[in-house]
């Protein structure tokens, strides 16, 4: 899954497109854990806007970008969530545990 980061100051966004399912989260995983480590940003928007259907994996990788986060004092929001992704987040109660937009 292609992600596209640009970061700003101490923020990051991180641009997520495509599938966020089973085949796609693992990959997907280590590309938020690379982004994370090296720019240690104090926060992260993952933009959902290009993403074209999320299963539970896609909570999956959420709450791994909340934890890599926490192990460094950041925050996260999601933001631009397609109508989909927006049923599977509110389903699991994401949005108590994460800032969802």
């Amino acid at each position: 899954m292609p992600i596209t980061v640009s970061s700003r100051d101490s923020a990051l966004t991180i641009a997520l497109s495509g599938e966020i399912d089973h085949h796609a989260a693992r990959e997907l995983m280590a590309q938020l854990d690379q982004a994370i480590a090296e720019r240690l940003p104090a926060h992260l928007v993952l933009d959902l806007s290009g993403v074209t259907f999320m299963d539970s994996s896609g909570i999956a990788v959420l709450l791994r970008a909340r934890r890599q986060l926490g192990h460094t004092g950041g925050a996260l929001r999601v933001a631009n969530i397609p109508a989909q992704a927006r049923r599977v987040l509110d389903a699991a109660g994401i949005g108590r545990l994460i800032s969802l937009d």
